[in-house]
Protein backbone atom coordinates (compact mmCIF):
# COMPACT_ATOMS: atom_id res chain seq x y z
CA UNK A 1 0.00 0.00 0.00
CA UNK A 2 1.07 3.52 -0.55
CA UNK A 3 -0.50 6.80 0.16
CA UNK A 4 -0.07 9.63 -1.78
CA UNK A 5 -1.64 12.59 -0.29
CA UNK A 6 -3.49 14.22 2.54
CA UNK A 7 -5.60 16.95 2.06
CA UNK A 8 -8.94 19.13 3.38
CA UNK A 9 -12.25 19.30 2.31
CA UNK A 10 -14.75 21.68 4.61
CA UNK A 11 -15.25 19.73 8.06
CA UNK A 12 -13.06 16.48 6.51
CA UNK A 13 -9.33 15.44 6.05
CA UNK A 14 -8.93 13.16 3.04
CA UNK A 15 -6.39 10.63 2.41
CA UNK A 16 -5.50 8.99 -0.95
CA UNK A 17 -4.53 5.20 -0.87
CA UNK A 18 -3.52 3.05 -3.57
CA UNK A 19 -2.88 -0.65 -3.70
CA UNK A 20 -1.65 -3.51 -6.09
CA UNK A 21 -3.96 -6.68 -6.02
CA UNK A 22 -3.83 -9.65 -8.10
CA UNK A 23 -5.76 -9.57 -11.44
CA UNK A 24 -6.93 -13.13 -10.24
CA UNK A 25 -6.65 -14.21 -6.73
CA UNK A 26 -6.25 -17.73 -7.36
CA UNK A 27 -3.09 -16.68 -9.42
CA UNK A 28 -1.24 -14.15 -6.60
CA UNK A 29 1.89 -14.17 -8.37
CA UNK A 30 0.17 -13.49 -11.64
CA UNK A 31 -0.52 -10.29 -13.34
CA UNK A 32 -1.01 -7.43 -10.97
CA UNK A 33 -3.73 -4.37 -11.07
CA UNK A 34 -3.90 -1.21 -9.12
CA UNK A 35 -6.34 0.02 -6.50
CA UNK A 36 -7.28 3.72 -5.61
CA UNK A 37 -9.36 4.18 -2.56
CA UNK A 38 -10.11 7.73 -0.78
CA UNK A 39 -10.21 8.02 3.30
CA UNK A 40 -13.02 10.44 4.81
CA UNK A 41 -11.92 11.28 8.36
CA UNK A 42 -14.34 14.09 10.30
CA UNK A 43 -12.00 17.12 11.23
CA UNK A 44 -10.71 16.93 14.57
CA UNK A 45 -11.60 13.43 14.90
CA UNK A 46 -8.68 10.72 15.65
CA UNK A 47 -8.29 8.57 13.05
CA UNK A 48 -6.79 5.53 14.87
CA UNK A 49 -9.68 5.56 17.56
CA UNK A 50 -12.51 4.57 14.71
CA UNK A 51 -13.72 1.79 13.44
CA UNK A 52 -13.50 1.62 9.45
CA UNK A 53 -16.19 1.48 7.35
CA UNK A 54 -16.06 0.43 3.62
CA UNK A 55 -18.18 2.16 0.69
CA UNK A 56 -18.74 0.03 -2.47
CA UNK A 57 -20.62 2.10 -4.58
CA UNK A 58 -23.55 0.87 -7.56
CA UNK A 59 -23.13 0.00 -10.72
CA UNK A 60 -20.78 -2.13 -11.98
CA UNK A 61 -18.75 0.19 -13.90
CA UNK A 62 -18.85 2.99 -11.26
CA UNK A 63 -16.20 4.51 -9.40
CA UNK A 64 -17.23 5.88 -5.52
CA UNK A 65 -18.84 9.37 -5.57
CA UNK A 66 -16.69 12.21 -5.20
CA UNK A 67 -18.45 13.72 -2.65
CA UNK A 68 -17.68 17.23 -1.22
CA UNK A 69 -17.24 17.50 2.35
CA UNK A 70 -19.42 15.95 4.78
CA UNK A 71 -22.49 15.06 1.57
CA UNK A 72 -25.21 12.47 2.08
CA UNK A 73 -24.58 9.89 4.19
CA UNK A 74 -21.39 10.39 5.10
CA UNK A 75 -22.69 13.38 7.64
CA UNK A 76 -23.96 10.58 9.67
CA UNK A 77 -21.17 7.75 8.99
CA UNK A 78 -18.16 10.51 9.92
CA UNK A 79 -19.96 10.61 13.04
CA UNK A 80 -18.61 7.27 14.08
CA UNK A 81 -15.93 6.20 11.32
CA UNK A 82 -13.55 6.50 9.49
CA UNK A 83 -14.39 5.95 5.83
CA UNK A 84 -13.18 4.14 2.63
CA UNK A 85 -14.41 5.61 -0.66
CA UNK A 86 -12.82 2.22 -2.85
CA UNK A 87 -13.13 2.58 -6.67
CA UNK A 88 -14.06 -0.76 -7.61
CA UNK A 89 -11.26 -2.57 -10.24
CA UNK A 90 -11.75 -1.19 -13.50
CA UNK A 91 -13.81 1.80 -11.80
CA UNK A 92 -12.40 5.82 -11.28
CA UNK A 93 -8.82 5.31 -11.10
CA UNK A 94 -8.60 1.78 -10.18
CA UNK A 95 -7.20 0.48 -13.15
CA UNK A 96 -10.25 1.96 -15.86
CA UNK A 97 -11.52 -0.17 -17.92
CA UNK A 98 -12.73 1.38 -21.68
CA UNK A 99 -12.03 1.33 -25.42
CA UNK A 100 -9.08 3.08 -24.88
CA UNK A 101 -7.18 1.02 -22.13
CA UNK A 102 -8.49 -2.25 -23.43
CA UNK A 103 -6.44 -2.41 -26.63
CA UNK A 104 -3.65 -2.81 -24.07
CA UNK A 105 -4.94 -6.49 -23.33
CA UNK A 106 -4.74 -7.34 -26.66
CA UNK A 107 -7.92 -8.59 -29.31
CA UNK A 108 -11.35 -9.15 -28.29
CA UNK A 109 -10.67 -12.70 -27.10
CA UNK A 110 -8.06 -11.56 -24.56
CA UNK A 111 -10.33 -8.83 -23.92
CA UNK A 112 -12.84 -10.84 -22.70
CA UNK A 113 -10.70 -12.98 -20.62
CA UNK A 114 -9.69 -10.22 -18.83
CA UNK A 115 -12.83 -8.87 -18.13
CA UNK A 116 -14.06 -12.06 -16.73
CA UNK A 117 -12.23 -10.97 -13.27
CA UNK A 118 -14.38 -7.64 -12.55
CA UNK A 119 -17.36 -9.58 -10.82
CA UNK A 120 -18.58 -9.56 -7.31
CA UNK A 121 -16.26 -12.15 -6.06
CA UNK A 122 -12.99 -10.71 -7.70
CA UNK A 123 -13.98 -7.32 -5.73
CA UNK A 124 -14.28 -8.56 -2.55
CA UNK A 125 -11.38 -10.64 -2.79
CA UNK A 126 -9.55 -7.16 -3.41
CA UNK A 127 -11.30 -5.83 -0.43
CA UNK A 128 -10.25 -8.44 1.57
CA UNK A 129 -6.30 -7.93 0.22
CA UNK A 130 -6.47 -4.45 1.41
CA UNK A 131 -8.34 -4.85 4.57
CA UNK A 132 -5.47 -6.25 6.67
CA UNK A 133 -3.22 -2.60 5.55
CA UNK A 134 -5.76 -0.28 6.77
CA UNK A 135 -7.39 -1.88 9.76
CA UNK A 136 -4.69 -4.04 11.29
CA UNK A 137 -6.48 -7.07 10.34
CA UNK A 138 -9.82 -6.01 12.50
CA UNK A 139 -13.31 -6.38 10.79
CA UNK A 140 -14.63 -3.97 8.96
CA UNK A 141 -18.22 -1.97 8.16
CA UNK A 142 -19.43 -2.51 4.75
CA UNK A 143 -22.44 -0.25 3.09
CA UNK A 144 -22.88 -1.36 -0.04
CA UNK A 145 -25.67 0.20 -2.69
CA UNK A 146 -27.39 -1.44 -5.21
CA UNK A 147 -24.38 -3.32 -6.70
CA UNK A 148 -21.93 -2.45 -3.70
CA UNK A 149 -24.83 -4.60 -2.07
CA UNK A 150 -24.63 -7.63 -4.34
CA UNK A 151 -21.05 -7.36 -3.34
CA UNK A 152 -21.65 -7.08 -0.10
CA UNK A 153 -23.40 -10.38 0.08
CA UNK A 154 -21.11 -12.40 -2.36
CA UNK A 155 -18.76 -10.69 1.42
CA UNK A 156 -21.15 -12.50 3.48
CA UNK A 157 -20.84 -15.74 2.16
CA UNK A 158 -17.50 -15.63 0.92
CA UNK A 159 -15.13 -14.20 4.17
CA UNK A 160 -17.81 -13.13 7.09
CA UNK A 161 -14.20 -12.83 9.15
CA UNK A 162 -13.75 -9.68 7.55
CA UNK A 163 -16.99 -8.27 8.59
CA UNK A 164 -18.42 -6.28 11.76
CA UNK A 165 -21.75 -5.70 10.12
CA UNK A 166 -23.14 -5.20 7.11
CA UNK A 167 -25.52 -2.29 5.44
CA UNK A 168 -27.40 -2.72 2.39
CA UNK A 169 -29.10 0.25 0.23
CA UNK A 170 -31.09 -0.89 -2.70
CA UNK A 171 -29.16 -4.22 -2.79
CA UNK A 172 -30.03 -7.36 -2.41
CA UNK A 173 -30.11 -9.35 -5.39
CA UNK A 174 -31.16 -12.81 -6.15
CA UNK A 175 -29.44 -15.77 -5.01
CA UNK A 176 -30.60 -17.82 -7.47
CA UNK A 177 -32.14 -15.88 -10.71
CA UNK A 178 -30.73 -16.26 -13.96
CA UNK A 179 -30.38 -12.98 -15.85
CA UNK A 180 -33.34 -13.62 -18.35
CA UNK A 181 -35.34 -14.32 -14.87
CA UNK A 182 -33.99 -11.03 -13.83
CA UNK A 183 -35.13 -8.92 -17.07
CA UNK A 184 -38.63 -10.81 -16.65
CA UNK A 185 -39.26 -9.75 -13.64
CA UNK A 186 -37.93 -6.36 -14.67
CA UNK A 187 -40.33 -5.34 -17.57
CA UNK A 188 -43.30 -5.27 -15.86
CA UNK A 189 -41.68 -2.51 -13.23
CA UNK A 190 -40.72 -0.79 -16.30
CA UNK A 191 -44.22 -0.61 -17.53
CA UNK A 192 -45.53 0.68 -14.47
CA UNK A 193 -42.83 3.37 -13.79
CA UNK A 194 -43.90 4.69 -17.42
CA UNK A 195 -47.69 4.45 -16.67
CA UNK A 196 -46.98 6.55 -13.23
CA UNK A 197 -45.23 8.80 -14.51
CA UNK A 198 -47.46 9.58 -17.20
CA UNK A 199 -49.98 9.97 -14.45
CA UNK A 200 -48.35 12.39 -13.19
CA UNK A 201 -47.61 14.30 -16.29
CA UNK A 202 -50.20 13.82 -18.67
CA UNK A 203 -48.86 15.94 -21.18
CA UNK A 204 -45.85 13.42 -21.54
CA UNK A 205 -48.05 10.82 -23.18
CA UNK A 206 -48.12 13.36 -26.66
CA UNK A 207 -44.91 14.53 -25.96
CA UNK A 208 -43.25 11.71 -25.68
CA UNK A 209 -45.24 10.20 -29.00
CA UNK A 210 -44.21 13.23 -30.82
CA UNK A 211 -39.82 12.50 -29.76
CA UNK A 212 -40.71 8.67 -30.92
CA UNK A 213 -41.87 9.82 -34.13
CA UNK A 214 -39.70 12.40 -35.08
CA UNK A 215 -36.76 9.29 -34.46
CA UNK A 216 -38.66 6.88 -36.31
CA UNK A 217 -38.54 9.51 -39.09
CA UNK A 218 -34.93 10.44 -38.33
CA UNK A 219 -32.76 9.18 -36.00
CA UNK A 220 -30.51 12.03 -34.37
CA UNK A 221 -26.67 12.35 -34.09
CA UNK A 222 -26.00 13.85 -30.89
CA UNK A 223 -22.39 15.96 -29.53
CA UNK A 224 -19.67 13.40 -30.06
CA UNK A 225 -21.66 11.16 -32.54
CA UNK A 226 -24.19 9.00 -30.57
CA UNK A 227 -26.74 7.72 -32.44
CA UNK A 228 -30.23 8.32 -31.50
CA UNK A 229 -32.84 5.69 -32.34
CA UNK A 230 -36.69 5.23 -30.95
CA UNK A 231 -34.75 2.63 -28.39
CA UNK A 232 -32.46 5.03 -27.22
CA UNK A 233 -34.91 7.41 -26.48
CA UNK A 234 -36.72 4.87 -24.69
CA UNK A 235 -33.98 4.08 -22.44
CA UNK A 236 -34.09 7.66 -20.76
CA UNK A 237 -36.20 5.55 -18.13
CA UNK A 238 -33.53 4.92 -16.48
CA UNK A 239 -34.17 8.38 -15.04
CA UNK A 240 -37.56 7.11 -13.19
CA UNK A 241 -36.11 4.65 -11.09
CA UNK A 242 -34.60 7.76 -8.64
CA UNK A 243 -36.27 10.03 -6.36
CA UNK A 244 -36.25 13.03 -8.97
CA UNK A 245 -36.27 11.19 -11.76
CA UNK A 246 -40.07 11.11 -13.35
CA UNK A 247 -39.47 15.27 -12.83
CA UNK A 248 -35.98 15.51 -14.88
CA UNK A 249 -37.98 13.65 -17.66
CA UNK A 250 -40.67 15.99 -17.15
CA UNK A 251 -38.91 19.07 -17.76
CA UNK A 252 -36.47 16.82 -20.81
CA UNK A 253 -39.42 16.71 -22.86
CA UNK A 254 -40.92 19.77 -22.41
CA UNK A 255 -38.02 21.59 -23.93
CA UNK A 256 -37.22 19.17 -27.00
CA UNK A 257 -38.46 21.14 -29.51
CA UNK A 258 -37.33 24.24 -31.54
CA UNK A 259 -38.83 25.63 -34.49
CA UNK A 260 -36.08 25.67 -37.15
CA UNK A 261 -36.17 27.26 -40.99
CA UNK A 262 -37.22 23.16 -42.30
CA UNK A 263 -39.38 23.10 -39.83
CA UNK A 264 -39.28 21.72 -36.18
CA UNK A 265 -36.41 19.70 -34.89
CA UNK A 266 -35.08 18.26 -31.85
CA UNK A 267 -32.84 21.12 -29.79
CA UNK A 268 -29.23 20.77 -29.71
CA UNK A 269 -29.70 21.49 -25.44
CA UNK A 270 -32.10 18.65 -25.60
CA UNK A 271 -29.65 16.62 -27.15
CA UNK A 272 -26.55 17.62 -25.07
CA UNK A 273 -29.03 16.64 -21.99
CA UNK A 274 -29.92 13.10 -23.63
CA UNK A 275 -26.04 12.21 -24.72
CA UNK A 276 -24.83 13.12 -20.82
CA UNK A 277 -28.04 10.41 -19.74
CA UNK A 278 -27.08 7.62 -22.42
CA UNK A 279 -23.29 8.15 -23.22
CA UNK A 280 -21.56 5.13 -21.90
CA UNK A 281 -17.76 7.01 -22.21
CA UNK A 282 -17.93 7.55 -18.16
CA UNK A 283 -18.58 4.04 -17.29
CA UNK A 284 -18.38 1.47 -20.43
CA UNK A 285 -17.91 -1.27 -17.83
CA UNK A 286 -21.41 -0.87 -17.05
CA UNK A 287 -22.70 -1.81 -21.05
CA UNK A 288 -20.10 -4.63 -20.92
CA UNK A 289 -20.33 -6.83 -17.80
CA UNK A 290 -23.82 -6.08 -16.76
CA UNK A 291 -25.70 -8.73 -17.36
CA UNK A 292 -22.57 -10.81 -16.46
CA UNK A 293 -23.15 -10.01 -12.57
CA UNK A 294 -26.36 -11.88 -12.50
CA UNK A 295 -24.48 -15.04 -14.33
CA UNK A 296 -24.14 -17.82 -12.44
CA UNK A 297 -25.05 -21.30 -14.09
CA UNK A 298 -21.48 -22.33 -15.69
CA UNK A 299 -23.22 -24.16 -18.67
CA UNK A 300 -25.35 -20.88 -19.32
CA UNK A 301 -24.59 -17.92 -21.26
CA UNK A 302 -26.05 -14.38 -20.81
CA UNK A 303 -26.73 -14.26 -24.24
CA UNK A 304 -27.69 -10.23 -23.99
CA UNK A 305 -30.91 -11.49 -21.77
CA UNK A 306 -32.65 -8.10 -21.88
CA UNK A 307 -32.88 -8.23 -25.48
CA UNK A 308 -34.57 -11.51 -25.71
CA UNK A 309 -37.12 -11.21 -22.89
CA UNK A 310 -37.85 -7.64 -24.68
CA UNK A 311 -38.65 -9.10 -27.55
CA UNK A 312 -41.54 -11.13 -25.70
CA UNK A 313 -43.05 -7.91 -24.13
CA UNK A 314 -44.79 -6.12 -27.26
CA UNK A 315 -45.99 -3.74 -25.71
CA UNK A 316 -42.35 -1.94 -25.73
CA UNK A 317 -42.23 -2.49 -29.22
CA UNK A 318 -42.05 1.48 -30.53
CA UNK A 319 -43.01 0.49 -34.07
CA UNK A 320 -46.53 -1.21 -32.80
CA UNK A 321 -47.03 1.92 -30.41
CA UNK A 322 -46.74 4.46 -32.76
CA UNK A 323 -48.98 2.52 -35.20
CA UNK A 324 -51.70 2.92 -32.39
CA UNK A 325 -52.68 5.92 -29.69
CA UNK A 326 -50.76 3.70 -26.43
CA UNK A 327 -48.38 5.80 -24.58
CA UNK A 328 -44.99 5.03 -25.12
CA UNK A 329 -43.17 2.58 -22.79
CA UNK A 330 -39.84 3.62 -21.45
CA UNK A 331 -37.23 0.95 -20.55
CA UNK A 332 -34.39 1.06 -17.76
CA UNK A 333 -30.81 0.05 -17.43
CA UNK A 334 -30.83 -3.18 -19.83
CA UNK A 335 -28.09 -2.93 -22.36
CA UNK A 336 -28.89 -4.57 -25.48
CA UNK A 337 -26.50 -5.41 -28.37
CA UNK A 338 -27.54 -1.97 -30.52
CA UNK A 339 -25.93 -0.25 -27.50
CA UNK A 340 -22.31 -0.92 -29.45
CA UNK A 341 -23.58 0.47 -32.25
CA UNK A 342 -24.91 3.40 -31.49
CA UNK A 343 -22.29 4.88 -28.95
CA UNK A 344 -18.64 5.97 -29.81
CA UNK A 345 -17.36 4.89 -26.48
CA UNK A 346 -18.88 1.34 -27.03
CA UNK A 347 -18.48 0.71 -31.10
CA UNK A 348 -15.19 -0.61 -30.75
CA UNK A 349 -15.68 -2.68 -27.71
CA UNK A 350 -18.65 -4.82 -29.47
CA UNK A 351 -16.18 -7.78 -30.39
CA UNK A 352 -15.75 -8.53 -26.90
CA UNK A 353 -19.02 -8.18 -25.61
CA UNK A 354 -20.18 -10.57 -28.15
CA UNK A 355 -17.82 -13.02 -26.20
CA UNK A 356 -19.26 -11.80 -22.86
CA UNK A 357 -22.49 -12.93 -24.00
CA UNK A 358 -21.28 -16.05 -25.47
CA UNK A 359 -19.39 -16.79 -22.45
CA UNK A 360 -20.02 -20.12 -20.17
CA UNK A 361 -17.76 -21.47 -17.22
CA UNK A 362 -19.10 -18.26 -14.73
CA UNK A 363 -18.97 -19.46 -11.20
CA UNK A 364 -21.90 -19.31 -8.72
CA UNK A 365 -21.83 -15.94 -6.93
CA UNK A 366 -23.88 -16.57 -3.43
CA UNK A 367 -23.41 -19.74 -1.61
CA UNK A 368 -27.23 -20.20 0.10
CA UNK A 369 -26.21 -22.44 2.80
CA UNK A 370 -23.51 -20.33 4.07
CA UNK A 371 -26.06 -17.26 3.94
CA UNK A 372 -28.58 -19.60 5.84
CA UNK A 373 -25.70 -20.04 8.66
CA UNK A 374 -24.33 -16.00 8.60
CA UNK A 375 -24.03 -14.43 11.51
CA UNK A 376 -22.65 -11.19 10.83
CA UNK A 377 -25.52 -8.50 12.11
CA UNK A 378 -27.10 -7.23 8.74
CA UNK A 379 -29.36 -4.72 7.62
CA UNK A 380 -31.01 -3.48 4.50
CA UNK A 381 -33.03 -1.04 2.90
CA UNK A 382 -35.10 -2.48 0.47
CA UNK A 383 -37.41 -0.13 -2.22
CA UNK A 384 -41.55 -0.51 -1.96
CA UNK A 385 -41.34 -0.61 -6.11
CA UNK A 386 -37.64 -0.36 -6.94
CA UNK A 387 -37.08 0.20 -10.43
CA UNK A 388 -33.36 -1.03 -10.71
CA UNK A 389 -33.91 -4.80 -7.93
CA UNK A 390 -36.66 -6.37 -7.97
CA UNK A 391 -38.42 -6.04 -4.84
CA UNK A 392 -39.84 -9.77 -4.82
CA UNK A 393 -36.36 -11.28 -5.45
CA UNK A 394 -34.96 -8.74 -2.26
CA UNK A 395 -37.40 -10.19 0.28
CA UNK A 396 -36.70 -13.67 -1.18
CA UNK A 397 -33.43 -13.22 -0.24
CA UNK A 398 -33.57 -11.19 3.05
CA UNK A 399 -35.60 -14.30 4.28
CA UNK A 400 -32.84 -16.43 2.83
CA UNK A 401 -30.23 -14.99 4.95
CA UNK A 402 -29.81 -15.82 8.64
CA UNK A 403 -30.45 -12.92 11.00
CA UNK A 404 -30.93 -9.85 8.10
CA UNK A 405 -33.21 -7.24 9.00
CA UNK A 406 -35.21 -5.34 6.46
CA UNK A 407 -36.50 -1.72 6.06
CA UNK A 408 -39.07 -2.15 3.80
CA UNK A 409 -40.29 1.71 3.14
CA UNK A 410 -41.72 3.62 0.14
CA UNK A 411 -40.34 7.06 1.26
CA UNK A 412 -37.20 7.14 -0.85
CA UNK A 413 -36.54 5.22 -4.69
CA UNK A 414 -33.30 3.67 -5.38
CA UNK A 415 -31.14 6.02 -4.64
CA UNK A 416 -32.77 6.48 -1.34
CA UNK A 417 -29.15 6.20 0.10
CA UNK A 418 -27.93 9.47 -1.43
CA UNK A 419 -31.72 11.21 -0.91
CA UNK A 420 -32.46 10.75 2.42
CA UNK A 421 -28.59 10.35 3.58
CA UNK A 422 -28.03 10.24 7.29
CA UNK A 423 -31.87 9.47 7.96
CA UNK A 424 -31.28 6.19 5.88
CA UNK A 425 -27.87 4.97 7.50
CA UNK A 426 -29.30 5.78 11.09
CA UNK A 427 -32.01 3.42 10.26
CA UNK A 428 -29.75 0.90 8.94
CA UNK A 429 -27.27 1.15 11.86
CA UNK A 430 -30.01 1.14 14.71
CA UNK A 431 -31.41 -2.53 13.16
CA UNK A 432 -27.99 -3.87 13.57
CA UNK A 433 -27.68 -2.70 17.03
CA UNK A 434 -30.73 -3.87 17.76
CA UNK A 435 -29.90 -7.14 16.02
CA UNK A 436 -26.60 -7.09 18.43
CA UNK A 437 -27.84 -6.06 21.82
CA UNK A 438 -30.79 -9.44 21.30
Amino acid sequence: MTTAHTYRQPGTVLTDHHFTVPLDHDRPDGERIELYAREIVATGKDPAALPWLLYLEGGPGFGARRFIGRQAWLERALAEYRVLLLDQRGTGRSTPVNRQTLPLRGAPAEQAEYLAHFRADAIVRDAEAIRPALTGGAPWTVLGQSFGGFCATRYLAAAPEGLAAVLITGGLPSLTATAEEVYEAAYPRMERKSLAHYARYPMDVERARHIAAHLAAQPAELPGGYRLTVEGFQSLGILLGTGDGSHQLHYLLEDAFVPTPAGPALSDAFLEDVRGLLSFAGHPLYALIHESIYAQDPAAPTGWAADRVRARHPRFDAAKTLAGDEPLLFTAENVHPWHFAADPALAPLRETAELLAARTGWPALYDPAGLAANEVPVAAAVYHDDLYVDTGHSLETARAIRGLRTWVTDEFEHDGVRAGGPRVLDRLLALVRDDVAR
